[in-house]
């Protein structure tokens, strides 16, 4: 008897996963506009929302068990997240527009961070307002050189400052031969061209293989003109001639954390969206990382399947409606859309519509096994377990469903959610 209820739980599931490898076929036939795939992203998004409320959240109220119930949740929610972190990071970010946004967004802010820390060993940085010199941190670049490459010439005019991060710098007279002095990680060379144009004094050479952080003057200028706190602190350090700061052999290491502490203050505001090249540039670089898109989709697939099992568990009967229809309606645009950002990415067509078929029985699975695994459980111990279903759940839709529904058309989530929330609601009153 408990096997035919797991089989029940299977086909439920597998009924509302059908919409995986549907909205991926669909792309062969249609794209819809970003607003449609948002609109149902939402709207299951609420629909889900209103049935973990009422067939898990309620059911647990009612045996007693609500305790339980909230300390599976929060474990589930860890999972997922622990989870969804060790995916993400090799390369399962790419399952999606919005959390390859937020993944890139991320990335961006963590190396601003390192970004202020370097300039916080910079005597001319650290003596401008921190707050001023966040607009210029988006336009430092990372470049490397080799061994024996060329950083600039004598006489040439100087154009950048170099912030050394690896490896060493060779300065030289090109003339003589004679080497000036030997710079390493956190030297800095041209911080008075930068701010004067003047021609390099020496050459410089790289000694192994480098890599610096380059700030181009161009850059520098367009925020010194235009902000005056920037353009009088750099007078002020003009005239107290701060091209002997140069010959500094200490800096204030109180001083320069201190600084980067206050720079780097809500570093997530100055971080921009990422480009389409960047975007490329990271699907290029995780060229292998298909699994890790599989498993990342699988990963927000499971619950689903988790929840169905254990509401037929708990109930003994039919899954909710308001939870079948959710599910299948946030599945398909789900689908429709990863595919489509996939394919758009090189990904065959093939690939996803066996990915998803695939991710179609793994729903079924996972309620099969849910369901099977739960029978005869004692109470408190099956609201934990339910609980840990809910949590990753709950946690899914906050994480990538609605994030994404928003990064396609934020204008429409709000009401589309609330409107699949109260239809939910609504369904369940015909349910006996």
């Amino acid at each position: 008897m408990s096997f035919g209820l797991a089989l029940t739980a299977m086909m439920f599931a597998l009924i509302s996963a059908v919409s995986m490898p549907l909205g991926s076929l669909t792309l062969k036939i249609w794209t819809p506009k970003d607003k449609i795939v948002a609109f149902l992203l939402a709207f299951g998004s609420g629909a889900l929302l209103a049935a973990l409320a009422l067939d898990l959240a309620g059911g647990a109220v009612h045996h007693n068990v609500f305790y339980e119930f909230a300390a599976g949740a929060v474990i589930g929610s860890g999972l997922f997240m622990l989870l969804n972190f060790v995916i993400n990071s090799k390369g399962g970010f790419l399952r999606k527009s919005s959390t390859t946004l937020n993944y890139m967004k991320k990335k961006k802010a963590k190396e601003y961070k390192y970004l202020f820390e370097k300039l916080s060993k910079v005597d001319l940085f650290r003596q401008l307002p921190p707050e001023e010199v966040k607009d210029i941190v988006p336009f430092i670049v990372a470049k490397e050189y080799e061994s024996g490459d060329i950083l600039f010439n004598k006489g040439q005019n100087g154009d950048s400052l170099y912030i050394i991060d690896e490896g060493e710098v060779s300065v030289y007279d090109p003339e003589t031969g004679k080497e000036i002095a030997v710079l390493g990680e956190n030297h800095v060379l041209g911080e008075m061209s930068l701010v004067t144009g003047e021609p390099r004094s020496a050459a410089a050479k790289a000694k192994s293989h480098v890599k610096v952080w380059l700030i181009l003057k161009d850059h520098f200028d367009h925020h010194l003109y235009s902000n005056p706190k920037i353009a009088g602190a750099v007078n002020t350090l003009v005239s107290e001639r701060i091209s002997d700061l140069k010959d500094k052999k200490h800096i204030g290491l109180e001083q320069a954390d201190k600084w980067m502490n206050h720079a780097s203050r809500n570093v997530h505001a100055i971080v921009s969206g990422p480009t389409e090249s960047e975007i490329h540039q990271e699907h290029q670089k995780h060229g292998g990382a298909g699994i890790a898109i599989w498993l990342g989709n699988l990963l927000d697939c499971v619950p689903g399947g988790l929840v169905i099992g254990t509401s037929l568990t708990a109930k003994g009967s039919l899954p909710s409606i308001a939870l079948i229809a959710g599910l299948f309606l946030a599945n398909y645009p789900e689908a429709l859309g990863s595919s489509y950002d996939m394919v758009k990415q090189g990904t065959k067509f093939k690939k996803t519509v066996y990915m998803w078929g695939s991710l179609m029985l793994m729903t079924g699975i996972a309620a099969f096994v849910g369901n099977l695994f739960l029978i005869g459980l004692p109470r408190n111990v099956f609201g934990v377990l339910e609980g840990i279903a809910a949590g990753a759940m709950l946690t899914m839709i906050a994480e990538t469903m609605l994030p994404e529904a928003f990064h396609k058309y934020s204008s429409i989530t709000g009401f589309s959610t609330l409107l699949g929330f109260l239809i939910a609601i609504f369904l369940s009153t015909f349910e006996g």
